[in-house]
């Protein structure tokens, strides 16, 4: 899993069969420390995830297996669940 933030929505009227009624999401991965990462991409929202909200996200064929067909799903990315807190710890020795 991989740490995202939401920071857009896509609105889309016509999308494949298998993604009606499901909402897609513009994020930004993050690193342990919440700094960016990468570049910006789209991910279904599987939790309702909203605005500045911090989430886990997966991608390639697991982000699929949520869906009733996940085979026939075309999905890269997929948010799987809000994140309330990150703890690091640090190895001090």
């Amino acid at each position: 899993m991989n740490i995202a933030k939401v920071i857009g929505t896509i609105w889309a009227t016509v999308k494949d069969d298998h993604l009606q009624g499901s909402k897609l999401q513009i994020i930004q991965p993050l690193n342990e420390k919440g700094e960016k990462m990468g570049q910006p991409l789209t991910a279904v929202d599987t939790v309702g995830a909203g605005q500045n909200e911090v989430v886990f996200y997966v991608t390639s064929r697991e982000a699929a297996l949520g869906f009733p067909e996940p085979l026939l799903t075309p999905v890269d990315a997929a948010i799987v669940g809000i994140i309330d807190r990150v703890e690091v710890y640090s190895n001090s020795e």
